[in-house]
């Protein structure tokens, strides 16, 4: 996703059916149904007090129950889920692999991709071979300028590499496309593992420099004697572009990360690349201006430019290119490019069998083309608009907050006022599809496919450039299990995939859980998006812009640094959750909770009060949300995701927030002495 994107994984009403064992007969009326609710909550550890550990009182039994498969990371209700999709998919490629259909329909490019990323045999044959012509390609560079114009050209067919490129909306003026650079070129998920200093850290930047980048030179063929140079080299590259690369909380600050100039201007700040020739050699045409997100870090591409040598540069570009094409070539490079960011970063024992795999790099790639097949047969219309409704009905409420604030002026509630108003939804899915007619696939080489469709991005990309903003666009798939807010189009894009119910109508859960588990960890989460550090500073149109008087946005941050300094006296081992760079998914979910609870507030089964299973309305809704967390992880992938991730992981992300909500405290009996409990004075109140 692009840098304004806020991405979230999210747990769907598939997961309810699954909990709630919902009627499999429609017509069971409400006391039926409600009698079998008994299954709801069976994941409840009574052992463990609601005001100690409230995650761990929900899902516990769960937890002990479900360990971890070895080809996962971490466990939950989403993996569940995922799976389900994984098959709906299987289906639709093995039924395209029996069409024989015509050359250059969807259907044939599903079939013959899905053909080439099962077909072992030949990938195993050809071992390296999909690379040759990259490699040597490398091998001629012969100064600068040609180094820097591999650098484009890898650009353009998906490999990482030093210039970081693409045509995105500007920020301060939504209604135009223009180029931005971005900080790129490093090999390890975070600038941060080349320096920190904590245990997880330290072992993967050993591993990294002892065993990964060693073994990738030897299978590329590299002789023995000259790996050691090529892997030291290779490393110095890096952490010299990561020393001049921001930390993960500093790329959330919009205004810091907005440099626009002219094609000259960013000449001065690394002039020994030919900006000009680079640019139309990546596709994009008349470029005069640019918006460069880290100015320092262009500086650093610049200098390193003459500071290592081509020798050396080759070696950096070799690695680059086979590293992101190793899960497509032969079991060698696979296995591989797995023990390091399958196992050594996120402690997976095994991989996932090869359909997935094949499915998911297809969706990543090429992901519109099974889209239009998936939601004919699997999201009704019927079930839109519920959807849609629901959002209208979390928009409502969260007005209804706005004008209740007492923190907030007339002035600045009235540009709320417009921008919530003018939050676009897209659910299910598009209105128009994409057109993959220029995108070649065919069964010759998984490899190629993979590039092919990564060029085919690119280009789309690029051609966006002097065009009109197409608001209409998604920036994910249907079948994808996530969701978004994108600030610069004041859009929430909700995919059909949230939605699904496998086996179960969602007219049959319990409205609390509904609205604990989909409006407020979803609907109301991307909504709040908008109105969070980052997303509170684009106004109506999706422009960066200030809004809001001075007096609100200091009371404002006066609020969001109470949630920073919780969030950051989270612990796991030595290591913390980083509240600053979290910030903006904090602050969504403690929206999305506040607002949730009040949309259901409304609703009929709230106001009748019964309490099923033992649970009050209230506490059923916050059961609800507890769901969408359902799940646990590996040290090792608990560990990457606190130093590399915008999100707090799934626990926090129902202890944290829930200890802000009077609500929780009050139905559940939370006293001081609860290791919840958290003094009304340190309470965070936003939205």
């Amino acid at each position: 996703m692009d840098k304004k994107t806020n991405t979230r994984i999210i747990t769907t009403l598939a997961t309810a059916a699954l909990l709630l064992g919902a009627c499999k007969n429609s017509g069971d009326d409400k006391s039926k149904l409600y009698a079998e609710n008994d299954r709801v909550f069976k994941n409840i550890d009574a052992t463990v007090k609601p005001g100690d550990d409230f995650f761990l009182y929900a899902s516990g039994k769960w937890l002990k129950e479900n360990p971890i498969p070895a080809a996962y990371s971490a466990w939950g209700i989403g993996n569940v889920v995922q799976d389900d999709l994984r098959e709906k998919l299987k289906k639709i490629n093995e039924d395209a692999l029996k069409a024989n259909a015509e050359k250059g329909s969807n259907t044939q490019k599903i079939g013959d991709f899905y053909f080439s990323g099962m077909d072992t045999v030949n990938i195993e044959k050809q071992g390296i071979a999909p690379l040759k012509e990259e490699l040597e390609r490398i091998d001629r560079i012969s100064d600068v300028k040609s180094l820097v114009a591999e650098f484009a050209h890898l650009g353009t067919i998906g490999v990482p590499n030093p210039i970081g490129t693409y045509v995105g909306q500007d920020d301060k003026n939504s209604s135009k496309m223009m180029l931005q650079l971005y900080q790129a070129g490093i090999g390890l998920p975070n600038r941060d593992y080349y320096f920190n200093s904590d245990k997880h850290s330290v072992e993967i930047r050993t591993d990294y420099q002892q065993k990964h980048l060693p073994i990738l030179f030897k299978l590329m063929g590299m002789a023995s004697g000259e790996v050691s140079g090529a892997t030291a080299k290779t490393y110095l590259i890096e952490k010299a572009l990561a020393d001049s690369s921001r930390k993960l909380e500093d790329l959330r600050d919009p205004y810091h990360n907005y440099n626009k100039m002219t094609v000259a201007g960013l000449g001065k700040i690394a002039p020994l690349v030919d900006w000009k020739a680079t640019f139309e050699q990546l596709g994009y045409k008349n470029v005069d201006t640019v918006i460069v997100g880290q100015p320092e870090y262009y500086r650093a591409v610049n200098k390193a430019l003459t500071a290592f040598t081509l020798a050396d540069w080759k070696s950096y570009l070799k690695k680059n290119l086979v590293s992101d094409a190793s899960p497509y070539l032969s079991k060698a490079f696979d296995e591989e490019n797995f023990r390091f960011f399958g196992t050594r970063l996120y402690g997976r024992k095994e991989q996932l069998p090869r359909w997935k795999r094949v499915l998911d790099t297809e969706n990543g790639l090429m992901g519109e083309v099974l889209g239009q097949i998936f939601v004919k047969e699997y999201f009704p219309e019927e079930a839109k608009a519920r959807y849609v409704k629901l959002v209208e009905d979390m928009r409502a409420t969260f007005k209804e907050h706005i004008e209740k604030l007492d923190w907030m002026s007339p002035a600045t509630k009235e540009k709320a006022y417009e921008k919530l108003a003018k939050v676009m939804p897209k659910v299910g899915y598009p209105d128009k599809w994409k057109d993959y007619s220029s995108l070649t696939i065919n069964r010759s080489s998984y490899a190629m496919n993979v590039m092919r469709g990564s060029i085919f991005q690119h280009n789309e990309n690029a051609e966006k450039l002097g065009k009109p903003v197409d608001r209409t666009e998604w920036g994910m798939t249907p079948q994808t299990y996530n969701a978004y807010y994108n600030p610069s189009n004041n859009e929430i894009v909700l995919p059909a995939a949230i939605f699904m119910i496998p086996g179960a109508k969602d007219a049959n859960i319990d409205d609390a859980v509904v609205y604990g588990y989909a409006a407020a960890s979803t609907i109301g989460h991307e909504m709040t998006h908008g109105f969070d550090d980052q997303g509170r500073q684009y106004d109506a149109q999706g422009n960066l812009k200030a809004w809001w008087t001075p007096q609100d946005s200091a009371k404002f941050a006066q609020r969001a640094q109470m949630l920073i300094e919780q969030f950051n006296n989270y612990n796991v081992g030595d290591q913390h959750v980083n509240g600053k760079a979290t910030l903006g998914e904090n602050i969504a979910d403690l929206g999305g909770i506040v607002i949730g609870l009040d949309a259901f507030k409304k609703t009929e089964q709230y106001k009748e009060g019964k309490t099923i299973n033992g649970l009050t309305p209230v506490q059923r809704y916050f059961m609800g949300y507890a769901l969408g967390w359902l799940g646990h992880d590996r040290p090792e992938s608990l560990a990457s995701q606190l130093l590399s991730d915008v999100h707090s992981p799934g626990f926090m992300r129902v202890n944290g927030p829930f200890t802000d909500v009077p609500e929780f405290y009050e139905a559940f009996g939370i006293k001081k002495g609860d290791k919840m409990w958290l003094d009304p004075a340190k309470r965070v109140k936003i939205w």
